[in-house]
């Protein structure tokens, strides 16, 4: 009866309304995309559907050439051209979808001056601007792309795009320079990633290099000063493919983009909203030292110094009368010839080469990679002297040592950051000369005569201390002899030799605060770990003893097992041989980032939880370990997770909330805030730092990275932020989301953040850890602000840094003394 009060002209405007309905629809769905039905012609414009990007026609400034090109909010931020090489005349021009399924530019005679030029897809194929701003062309039939700006950039990198290196082909995704700002035509300045003995950005003049970014080390390309970073402020990235293909270097999470300007010169600039322009934020390239190969071979170049160019030590003008006239092109050559250069008569011909420290540069190009990253300074200067052709190196802690067998070239000193780097000298080169003597003799005499008596009393203090020393070294070693500790096993000092093959640098498994571990092999074939205790280590006798005493009374599958130990002519501890290091290799080194999924993650994540919850509960012991961090996790053939190095580690009293101490150790980025500034510990001072632990393998990104400024987040700041602003996406590691983690992997962001919070009594025991992992349905209270969302900055009176990387550990450990309150 309802339709039946319809008369004819109700249901005419009623299908009229419905039919304007359904094509508005249409229209707004098409507002983003190109198909062969709705094609564009001057004025017409498509928009991204969240309207930052515009694909139209446009004419650079000075110019009634037209383009087809993609801009950025304004008209004037032009970031991608299509016939840039082939320009339009007049307004006529069409962008459309082809019989054959591509986009292509049409002129005025429908003339194709542009085409995506894609071989077998679909005439119903369609055209689309994404939010983006990658113009993306999909197959009609399977909805595959088939084709994207992104993959052929003009003279801009943006946010999602990516410099892509392949390695099999040598081909290469780059941004190309405008001729001219009146011209966006191919210019002669172009941006790629090249993939060599270490991987670096090259701006390059035709096939001339212009600047170059330093090597890439997993973090930061270490030409570049405080300007690329993978901080959140920075948001850069470089993966690599599965099968190792191709490696891609793109920005992420920051509106931010890379503008190769026709002057050559590589521009960073961030959006401003309030003026509606790109602000300049650095120029690279800008610099007179940042030119390629400024001083020439051996020279060094200094934007400080007047002359900019010098030779380096060792080394003179190849033409001083060239150099005196500032044209550093010939470069240096060497004054005394190297040992393996001379010959057998030369008066030097038996004395060794030796390296002179360079400190604080961008290093040279043409970088070797010749160890692993876990060699050390030692390793690397004996590498470069077996090799004849070595004329440097220098160690870099995620890349390992780096030689140069070829001329230096591209040095350029910093006053801050770069690396330092040590150039090989003739023995003759390295004395450090004599000064003329301008004082009174008696003078002379006089300070002599002061200097000698003050250093005899300094020598016989110094003795005397150290025979105290030794007396109560020895008193100790005695009494680990005579402690009766049926697990533990005293091993004889040549039988750890002979397994380590008399500690060969090619057994070393890592480099530690404590010294260097080895890998070795008992007569009975079992495989073991050899930590030997360093003359040079900050740690002594203390924490050798501490771990013995410490560690032989614990047995859980989730800690590392000492086999035993030697107090022979040096302390030495033998573990269980680990064959897979530790997890700070997986979860921060690129090459192991993508392999190392979310189930594997988060069965680490609850192995190391079980450890701590034995330590702290479960143990006939109760113990906190003050250094939980992921280079002190290791792991077995299975990736089960083991805790190790208990040299820090203190035993826990009775039913006492908490201990003091006056000596505040541990590693920075890892110690809670009651400790740091109260030195007060307890079992909650392990749960702060397995907080931050299981927020980093989370992201693959260290606490301890976010160091651009005071102000800077740290990876506690940056997930606070994200959680409040209800998007942790952006924290998880790329390498590891999936849809159907997301849950599971907010629920453990989740935890770690209550694990992190700035009060000791609101994080949760280990015991409470363990039940929130395990139960999917728990309900877990909501986190308060953790501590330290800043960069730290801890009050301190000493502080000491070395490394602490036992087992190919590439985390830095720093102990230091704080003020107690």
């Amino acid at each position: 009866m309802f339709f039946m009060r319809f008369d004819k002209k109700a249901w005419f405007l009623l299908a009229l309304f419905l039919i304007f309905s359904f094509s508005s629809t249409l229209m707004v769905c098409a507002l983003d995309s190109i198909t062969s039905s709705l094609l564009i012609q001057e004025p017409e414009t498509v928009s991204s559907r969240n309207n930052m990007f515009t694909l139209g026609f446009f004419s650079p400034q000075n110019s009634t050439n037209r383009y087809v090109g993609i801009w950025y909010m304004t008209k004037s931020s032009i970031v991608w051209v299509a016939n840039k090489n082939n320009p339009i005349s007049d307004s006529s021009g069409i962008l459309t979808i082809s019989e054959n399924g591509n986009l292509v530019v049409l002129d005025g005679q429908k003339q194709v001056v542009w085409s995506t030029n894609v071989s077998h897809i679909a005439s119903n194929s369609s055209a689309q601007l994404l939010d983006s701003g990658n113009l993306v062309l999909a197959d009609g039939s399977s909805g595959a792309y088939r084709w994207q700006s992104f993959l052929h950039p003009s003279n801009t990198l943006l946010q999602g795009m990516k410099l892509i290196a392949y390695r099999k082909t040598g081909k290469k995704v780059k941004i190309t320079s405008w001729k001219s700002p009146s011209d966006p035509s191919d210019g002669i300045f172009s941006c790629a990633l090249e993939i060599r003995n270490v991987t670096e950005i090259f701006l390059r003049e035709g096939t001339r290099p212009r600047w170059r970014s330093g090597p890439w080390n997993g973090l930061d390309f270490l030409g570049i000063t405080r300007v690329i970073s993978t901080n959140n402020q920075n948001g850069i990235r470089m993966e690599e493919d599965e099968d190792s293909s191709r490696l891609s270097f793109y920005i992420y999470n920051v509106i931010w983009a890379y503008t190769l300007v026709p002057q050559g010169k590589l521009e960073r600039r961030r959006w401003n909203p309030q003026t509606h322009t790109w602000e300049l934020l650095r120029s690279l390239g800008s610099s007179q030292c940042d030119a390629y190969g400024k001083c020439g071979q051996f020279g060094i170049c200094n934007s400080q110094s007047s002359p900019i160019c010098s030779c380096l030590r060792g080394f003179e003008p190849k033409n001083k009368e060239e150099w005196g006239r500032q044209n550093w092109t010939s470069g240096c050559v060497r004054r005394v010839a190297l040992q393996c250069e001379r010959s057998t008569n030369d008066s030097q011909a038996g004395k060794i080469d030796g390296f002179f420290m360079v400190e604080k540069v961008k290093v040279p190009d043409d970088a070797q990679v010749s160890a692993t990253y876990d060699a050390d300074a030692a390793d690397c200067q004996t590498s470069c002297l077996k090799n004849c052709s070595c004329k440097a190196y220098a160690l870099e802690r995620n890349l390992g040592c780096m030689i140069w067998t070829a001329d230096l070239v591209d040095i350029q000193s910093f006053s801050y950051g770069g690396l330092d780097i040590y150039i090989r000298l003739a023995y003759s080169e390295l004395g450090t000369g004599r000064k003329k003597m301008t004082t009174p003799i008696i003078i002379s005499v006089l300070v002599g005569t002061i200097l000698i008596t003050a250093s005899a009393y300094f020598l016989w203090k110094k003795r005397s201390k150290r025979k105290g020393e030794m007396q109560t070294h020895d008193t100790r070693i005695m009494a680990l002899k005579q402690v009766h500790i049926p697990e533990l096993l005293l091993f004889d000092y040549t039988k750890l030799a002979t397994a380590t093959s008399n500690f060969d640098i090619a057994n070393k498994l890592g480099q530690g605060g404590f010294g260097p571990v080895y890998k070795g092999k008992l007569e009975d074939g079992k495989e073991i770990a050899v930590k030997r205790l360093s003359k040079l280590s900050r740690q002594g006798m203390e924490e050798f003893i501490n771990e013995v005493e410490l560690i032989s009374g614990l047995q859980h599958r989730n800690l590392v097992k000492l086999l035993g130990c030697c107090v022979e002519e040096e302390q030495i501890l033998v573990y269980e041989y680990m064959p897979n290091k530790s997890l700070d290799l997986y979860i921060f080194d690129l090459k192991h980032q993508k392999k190392f999924y979310w189930g594997k993650r988060f069965n680490i994540i609850e192995g190391i939880a079980r450890g701590l919850l034995y330590l702290h509960r479960d143990s006939r012991l109760k113990i906190i370990h003050r250094d939980l961090k992921a280079s002190n996790i290791l792991l077995d053939e299975e990736m089960n997770p083991k805790i190790s190095d208990f040299g820090m580690a203190k035993l826990y009293g009775g039913n006492a909330d908490h201990a003091n101490t006056e000596r505040i150790v541990g590693t920075y980025g890892y110690i809670s805030p009651e400790y740091a500034t109260e030195g007060l510990y307890s079992e909650k001072s392990d749960v702060f730092s397995f907080g931050v632990l299981l927020l980093e393998i989370i992201s693959g990104r260290k606490n301890t990275s976010f160091n651009e400024d005071a102000e800077s987040f740290t990876l506690l700041g940056l997930a606070w932020k994200l959680w409040m602003d209800a998007n942790i996406t952006p924290l998880i590691d790329p390498h590891i989301y999936d849809p159907s983690f997301h849950k599971d992997i907010l629920r453990c962001m989740h935890i770690g953040l209550l694990c992190v919070q700035e009060l000791a009594k609101d994080r949760p025991t280990m015991a409470s850890v363990m039940s929130m992992l395990q139960s999917e349905n728990m309900d877990i209270p909501p986190p308060s602000q953790p501590a330290f969302i800043l960069r730290q900055t801890m009050p301190y009176t000493t502080r000491q840094t070395y490394d602490n990387d036992e087992f190919g550990s590439i985390n830095s450990l720093t102990f230091s003394k704080f003020e107690g309150r």
